[in-house]
């Protein structure tokens, strides 16, 4: 189970099941083109594993341009 919190809506949510990024995008509906994933201090791109107990941060990101 991984625990994960999304930035800006402060939302927690535990998930399963979850062993790379882009799994965890597609179960958020998000792109990889919208949110930073966050592991402590490291970001973590698509194509990373994640293992079970980890907690990260999806940051939601917006162009306001």
């Amino acid at each position: 189970m991984i625990t994960v919190r999304i930035e800006p809506d402060n939302e927690v949510k535990t998930l399963e099941k979850i062993n790379t990024t882009q799994q965890l995008l597609t179960r958020l509906n998000l792109l990889s083109t919208q949110a930073l994933i966050i592991r402590g201090e490291e970001l973590l791109t698509p194509d990373r594993r994640i293992g079970q107990g980890d907690e990260l941060v999806v940051r939601k990101v917006v162009s306001l341009g």
